[in-house]
């Protein structure tokens, strides 16, 4: 796919990033998420990421990656394109972009690099090398030690030209609106923090009508609902979904740090398709949250 027919793909309507299937031992498990994507692709999402956050990129060795993305490809190949998820180091995340081209991906997500700080300068050289390793687009998430600012961005559209992407994790609403006025159409925007439903009315109105659910992982048509409620202006079915499922569901997953994954794949579990535990260092939900979140999902009724 090429990086402007991406850009157009992940311009509208809703994405999502599905969680990775492990067995009891913890092993990627291929055949329960193939059936997991093959589950989800019908609902309407434009665009599925693979390897994720959510989908615990962050434990995976490199050939589980392989497979991950391999697997993702081959079941949604013409139907969803598939976004890889790559980071780390400059080399290592280089590494996984020209793997992720090499199986097919429509594109990558760039997630923010590993544990040290740096500067503007340092941070645009590691995602100006990931982008330049490969001919796909790219999408440069804006989260944690990688905090871009416009000039930044400006500097990086015009030396990059498949970086056709921001999605933001900060949620620095300065920030945000100063990108968008900077950068108007250059970029495909993305709202990315997590549960980014409670942010989605307030980034339309900043110019950003697109985000990912983790949700849809486990109540697409919920997800979607919302979605489309968000983007007609919608208000009092938004709402209604907001205190009836996102309130009651935030607390939660705000119990613990690492609840953001443990409880998709605890929803997803609940509704028949288990993705297995979570690695570590996160920990899964428990029996008791796993009842409470059953509440909550048999209330919307049907999936």
């Amino acid at each position: 796919m090429e990086p402007y027919v991406l850009k157009e793909a992940i311009s509208r309507g809703l994405l999502s990033f599905p969680v990775t299937d492990f067995d009891a031992a913890g092993n990627f498990e291929p055949k329960g998420y193939r059936r997991r994507l093959e589950w989800l692709m019908p609902y309407g999402a434009t665009a599925l990421f693979a390897a994720g956050g959510t989908g615990e990129f962050f434990s995976l060795a490199p050939g589980e990656y392989s497979d991950v993305i391999r697997t993702a490809v081959e079941t949604c190949k013409g139907k969803v394109p598939i976004l890889a998820g790559t980071g780390y180091g400059t080399r290592q995340a280089i590494a996984y972009a020209q793997e992720a081209e090499r199986l097919g991906a429509a594109g990558l997500l760039i997630m923010p690099h590993y544990l040290v700080e740096a500067d503007q300068e340092g941070i645009s050289r590691h995602i100006a090398a990931i982008c330049k390793s490969v001919k796909i687009g790219a999408i440069v998430y804006n989260r944690g030690v990688c905090r871009l600012g416009s000039d930044a961005l400006a500097r990086l559209a015009e030396e990059c030209p498949n970086l056709i992407g921001f999605k933001d994790g900060i949620g620095d609403l300065e920030l945000m609106v100063a990108i968008r006025r900077k950068l108007g159409d250059r970029f495909a925007y993305l709202g990315g923090l997590p549960t980014a439903e409670f942010f989605a009315a307030p980034y339309k109105a900043m110019g950003v009508p697109v985000y990912s659910s983790a949700v849809f992982n486990f109540i697409p048509k919920t997800a979607m609902d919302f979605y489309r409620a968000i983007a007609c202006d919608d208000t009092a079915t938004a709402t209604r979904i907001l205190d009836d499922f996102f309130m009651p569901y935030s607390q939660i997953r705000n119990r613990r740090p690492g609840y953001a994954i443990s409880i998709i794949k605890a929803g997803a579990r609940l509704v028949g398709f288990d993705a297995g535990p979570v690695r570590s260092p996160l920990v899964d939900c428990s029996e008791e949250e796993h009842s409470m979140l059953k509440v909550l999902i048999d209330k919307l009724g049907p999936q």
